[in-house]
């Protein structure tokens, strides 16, 4: 059907990450994927971008890992560049203090734990056909871990190059969206996840993928990063055009390592 085009993972909940040739997929999505989250200790709530009115600069922090994650190991340090250019390591002991002055709210920085974690999200007031516009939503993420939903995100060159076409005046790339991977599929057109639910995603010769649903987007993906700009229109055009939906959560069901350009193919799922 396709090849993997882009393998992308973001060490820190909410900040920007790294792009990758190859990665080990675990239980638990790609290997190192959001091990990091920013905890607010006044409401013990992960930091999310999700909530601009509280987080607004969450998209100007970037995070790498200082070596490369590895199976059955311990998680590595990170390096973490403040808006202004700084850097600092996880390892360093003012980590919480310097992450607390540059977001003004008192933080720490911490990884998943067996307790369950919350997160808010913000619903914008300018884009009809959101329910319950203006108001903050809490949710809660899978045991274990700081995802949204679930452990991979999929888009594919199919959706973006669609709303690219629906609007041809605003900046659509994938940042925006935060996949994990960004799917080839040049013999398709449209929202073709759309057709992938229930069904069983398979990378190169041993990873298996459960689609599990689709991908409902929030205002994050009209936010400012990097060299794109704001723009609302970006929400509005998806609610408008296809349920707010861009792109699919899928759950682990075979682990393996997959690699940029992998042959990817879709089947039924046989329980």
């Amino acid at each position: 059907m396709g090849s993997v085009a882009s393998i992308r993972r973001y060490p820190v909940k909410s900040m920007m990450g790294e792009e990758l040739t190859a990665i080990d997929i675990t239980k638990k999505g790609l290997l190192g994927d959001r091990a990091y989250g920013v905890i607010d200790m006044s409401t013990g709530k992960v930091a999310n971008a999700k909530n601009p009115i509280k987080w607004p600069e969450m998209f100007s922090f970037h995070a790498n890992y200082l070596k490369a994650p590895e199976l059955d190991a311990p998680i590595p340090p990170i390096r973490i560049t403040l808006p202004g250019g700084a850097t600092v390591s996880s390892t360093d002991e003012k980590i919480h203090t310097t992450l607390t002055e540059s977001l003004k709210r008192e933080v720490k920085l911490a990884s998943p734990s067996g307790l369950d974690v919350q997160f808010e999200g913000y619903i914008p007031e300018n884009v009809e056909g959101l329910e319950d516009p203006g108001t903050i939503f809490t949710r809660t993420s899978p045991p274990g871990t700081f995802f949204d939903i679930a452990m991979v995100h999929i888009i594919t060159t199919s959706t973006i190059n669609y709303l690219r076409k629906i609007l041809p005046d605003s900046d659509i790339e994938a940042a925006r969206f935060r996949p994990n991977m960004i799917l080839d599929v040049p013999d398709e057109d449209g929202f073709i996840e759309n057709s992938w639910i229930d069904k069983v995603l398979q990378i190169g010769e041993n990873v298996q993928l459960k689609i599990l649903q689709p991908t409902k987007r929030c205002v994050m993906t009209t936010l400012a990063q990097g060299d794109l700009p704001k723009d609302p229109n970006v929400l509005k055009s998806i609610v408008k055009n296809n349920n707010g939906n861009f792109g699919v959560y899928a759950e682990v069901i075979q682990a393996g390592k997959i690699h940029h350009g992998d042959k990817v193919k879709i089947r039924e799922f046989v329980s």
